[in-house]
């Protein structure tokens, strides 16, 4: 009797569940000027999306308004889809990077992420890709989790637990007393079957992707640009079959991505088939026709060496950022007459979350045009984040992550540092 009455039970839940899903189900319609058609690089005059729970249904000049539709007018507005970060840190602040580990304790720090996480979302940014969480470890994690069953809010997110570094290498405890054992940000890994090792441990952690640094501190005199590799292109090939095995393919959001500024090391990177070279300061001729040939994303990160030169130490520090900048700015140039495709990261952390819209600036003023910019942030950026298909564009059956901006992005980049309206899944974050 007792099993009976409990079948019951449970039926009526799924009824009484049903239900309310279809009782909260909740039915938008988006009006504004204009919309924007991202790969078609043009606006369309007026924009409506049509948006049923998660998801779009309908998007053009003009959609169906159901009986009961909430109807959102945004007036003079571009409507676009969420932006895209594939180079963020969460468990970064101003200030903070090199002592983090040693001053704040985890779970200081996770509060700290999710605020910055809500501080990307609330500035249009409803999809990252997080580049280690520094020391954290597997912290990352939580958050995203966090986010994914709406405990907090944020974008949609890529994590990768720790990075993988060499000892001694760019994220150990470099000039610090030895004797300290003070912790490195990274998960130290020095062979191939150190860093597959690492990878497993990560995964069951819950990483999405695996993040290695594979060139160290970097310096630029006189225009000449040098840079250390860390692992071999072996090493990093092993790194890439594993993330193959685990369902990881360079598309899928889950392979590998890799921090390396120049050659040799951006060279080995891509000779073994990565899915982003992050910085890319420096690329072989070679390289970059491999590069388009694989079709592996350079990452430029602009923005973050604008901030270290604006706020450096002293004015030769300074000097030397902007000299570096500028060469890292004509090599840019170099890689898209090349044809290597890019995507939008700017690792914001070290710099206030939420202002990352400057490296969409900044990739217009050093050659690309605001259309290309936009593509590739949203395009290209949901390929490498795994959600080709489903972000980056206002179509029938993407989600429903969509923001609102002043004026006319594809004439003036700089309209995205005003985002008024925010939706991700169909939920509004953020309207005027």
């Amino acid at each position: 009797m007792k099993k009976v009455i409990f079948g019951l039970a449970v039926g009526f839940a799924g009824v009484s569940g049903m239900a309310q899903t279809a009782v909260n189900r909740h039915v938008v319609v988006l009006h504004a000027a204009r919309m924007l058609d991202v790969a078609g690089g043009k606006m369309v005059v007026p924009g409506e999306i049509l948006v049923d729970g998660e998801r779009i249904v309908a998007a053009g000049t003009h959609v169906d308004r159901p009986a009961g539709a909430e109807v959102i007018d945004l007036g003079d507005t571009t409507l676009l889809p969420g932006l895209i970060d594939a180079h963020v840190h969460l468990f970064l602040h101003v200030g903070a990077e090199d002592m983090q580990t040693v001053k704040e304790s985890v779970p200081e720090r996770t509060l700290i992420a999710a605020g910055a996480a809500k501080a990307d979302l609330m500035a249009g940014f409803t999809a990252e890709r997080d580049m280690g969480s520094e020391g954290a470890g597997c912290a990352d994690v939580a958050v995203r989790n966090a986010i994914n069953t709406g405990l907090i809010p944020g974008p949609r997110m890529r994590m990768s637990c720790n990075a993988i570094d060499l000892t001694g290498g760019h994220e150990d405890a470099i000039d610090y007393n030895p004797a300290q054992k003070i912790l490195s940000n990274a998960d130290y890994a020095d062979t191939a079957e150190e860093v597959v090792k690492v990878m497993r441990e990560q995964r069951k952690g819950g990483a999405d992707f695996t993040k290695i640094y594979e060139t160290g501190r970097d310096s630029y005199r006189d225009g000449v640009f040098h840079s250390m590799y860390q692992y071999t292109e072996a090493e990093l090939a092993a790194a890439i079959k594993e993330a193959e095995r685990t369902g990881g393919g360079a598309g899928s959001g889950r392979g590998v991505a890799v921090h390396a500024t120049g050659e040799p090391g951006t060279g080995y990177a891509v000779a073994a088939g990565v899915a982003s070279v992050d910085h890319a300061y420096q690329l072989s001729d070679a390289t970059m026709r491999a590069m388009k040939e694989k079709q592996i994303y350079a990452v430029p990160t602009f923005a973050i060496a604008e901030y270290f030169a604006d706020h450096a130490a002293t004015p030769e520090r300074a000097e030397r950022g902007r000299a570096e900048q500028k060469f890292h700015a004509a090599e840019f140039k170099k890689q898209l007459a090349a044809g290597v495709p890019m995507a939008m990261g700017s690792d914001v952390g070290p710099f206030p979350h939420g202002t990352q819209s400057r490296e969409l600036e900044l990739m217009v003023q050093y050659g690309m045009s605001p259309a290309a910019a936009l593509q590739a942030d949203l395009l290209n950026g949901a390929k490498l984040l795994g959600w080709g298909g489903q972000i980056g564009e206002l179509k029938q059956g993407y989600f429903a992550d969509v923001i609102a901006v002043p004026g006319d992005p594809t004439q003036d980049i700089s309209v995205l540092k005003k985002v008024g309206f925010v939706m991700k899944n169909g939920q509004v974050y953020k309207r005027p």
